[in-house]
């Protein structure tokens, strides 16, 4: 440690918090109040908390990193600190000796004066000034939360201006540490709550196969404005449905998760057809944020046997049926199109008193269906202006069909593949079912 120095006085009168500004010599100083010159933004100042301020520690001159001086303030008591405890103030040199306020003040909590300072400065660095050899209470006063700690007996400018320095810098770091870890926690915990919306099917005693795949077209996020289900009912329907709010921002997606769970519940109530969408039109009506909010819905009834379905489109497109090749030759490729469909009703929220008509759809003893939002089929192809659309969806699939996969697989390769043709990521959000029936 640097050999001690003598205390002389070093903090300026027009930085206390009780002195006068002091005049040259010869001349006599002029009465009123104390004035503060105003610092560079980039200069430190530094506050010290001392009970007898005229035999404090502290050498001259203390200078930062560039050379500069460190302004001073200093206060006799924590009322005095608390009032020049100012958003300039970088760093606080606190005397452990002081007694803690009123309510703070314990017998048997010799840091009660810290923990008083660290409740008034959170963001301020502070450095704990203790009797010589006291080690162990500057480390306590480090665990209580100091930046670090000073015997006063080995004070000197050089050594306070590095500890002053030092402090200031840890303190931005752990602030800044600290700030990442809550940003970590809060988008951990907002991908638990997302992961949770996203739905369970119900298939319990269904011999169909299901999958899924959903990318929100939002950044960072677990979800969009488009939402899926699927629930089996106990006289053995199937019942699957997929929709689009339109927009995908975090209300959209909001709203989505709502049309969700209000289908489900009315599902399992036993409604379907146009008095289901009726329904979930008045709770889009009531939920949405502004009347020009919508959304399309296509839902699919799937009889017990799995040979039809009822199909209701609400300005959604019709989803793909594929199914085992009708030709004699060896290894013909299934074939994939889209559910013929003349019939399409509004999207939800467009038209008051709408009606969704019912058509039903021969579905046969083997095929797969699939239901996908316009993300899938809304991005470029290659660098110009061109869509993908729905005609080159149906051949993607074929051919993806002819290479023998299926499930999982065919909707992985298949989002891939739209993905790489639109030449990076889709910014629409993407979802697909699909449901296989194998005799």
């Amino acid at each position: 440690m640097p050999a001690p120095v003598p205390r002389q006085r070093a903090i300026p009168a027009v930085e206390s918090g009780q002195a006068q500004a002091a005049s040259p010599p010869g001349t006599q100083a002029a009465p009123g109040p104390p004035t503060r010159t105003k610092a560079p933004a980039d200069t430190l100042t530094l506050l010290v908390i001392e009970d007898d301020p005229t035999g404090a520690p502290i050498v001259p001159e203390l200078l930062d990193s560039a050379g500069r001086p460190i302004r001073l303030r200093t206060a006799r008591n924590l009322t005095e600190a608390e009032r020049l405890l100012t958003d300039d103030v970088h760093c606080i040199l606190l005397d452990l000796a002081l007694p803690a306020p009123g309510r703070a003040a314990r017998e048997d909590d010799e840091l009660a004066v810290l923990r008083h300072v660290l409740q008034i400065a959170p963001r301020h660095a502070v450095l704990a000034l203790t009797a010589s050899g006291d080690a162990e209470r500057g480390t306590e006063a480090v665990r209580v939360g100091a930046q670090d700690y000073l015997f006063r007996d080995e004070l000197d400018g050089r050594l306070l201006s590095r500890a002053i320095r030092y402090a200031v810098e840890r303190k931005r770091s752990d602030t800044a540490e600290r700030r990442l870890t809550e940003s970590r926690l809060r988008a951990q915990e907002n991908a638990r709550l997302e992961r949770g919306l996203l739905p369970t099917p119900l298939l319990d005693g269904s011999s169909l196969r299901f999958a899924a795949r959903y990318r929100p077209g939002r950044s960072r996020a677990l979800l969009g404005g488009d939402f899926y289900d699927t629930v089996r009912t106990p006289d053995g329907t199937v019942h699957a449905m997929i929709g689009d709010v339109c927009g995908h921002g975090p209300d959209e997606a909001a709203l989505g998760v709502e049309l969700r769970i209000a289908w489900r519940a009315l599902t399992l109530a036993g409604l379907c057809g146009d008095e289901l969408l009726s329904t979930l039109q008045q709770v889009l009506e009531h939920e949405r944020q502004n009347e020009e909010i919508f959304a399309t819905l296509c839902t699919v009834d799937i009889a017990p046997d799995g040979r039809s379905a009822g199909l209701c489109l609400a300005g959604h497109p019709a989803p793909l049926i594929a199914r085992p090749s009708l030709s004699c030759a060896p290894g013909a490729a299934p074939t994939a199109e889209l559910v013929p469909y003349v019939n399409n009703g509004p999207a939800l929220g467009l038209l008051p008193r709408a009606r969704w008509p019912r058509t039903q759809v021969g579905l046969g003893s083997a095929w797969s269906l699939m239901l996908y939002t316009d993300g899938l089929i809304e991005g470029h192809v290659g660098e110009g202006r061109e869509r993908l659309g729905q005609d080159g969806m149906v051949e993607l699939v074929r051919r993806r069909l002819a290479e023998g996969l299926a499930g999982e697989a065919l909707l992985r390769a298949t989002v891939s593949e739209v993905r790489d043709l639109n030449g990076g990521e889709l910014t629409d959000d993407v979802a697909v079912v699909l449901l296989d029936r194998v005799p």
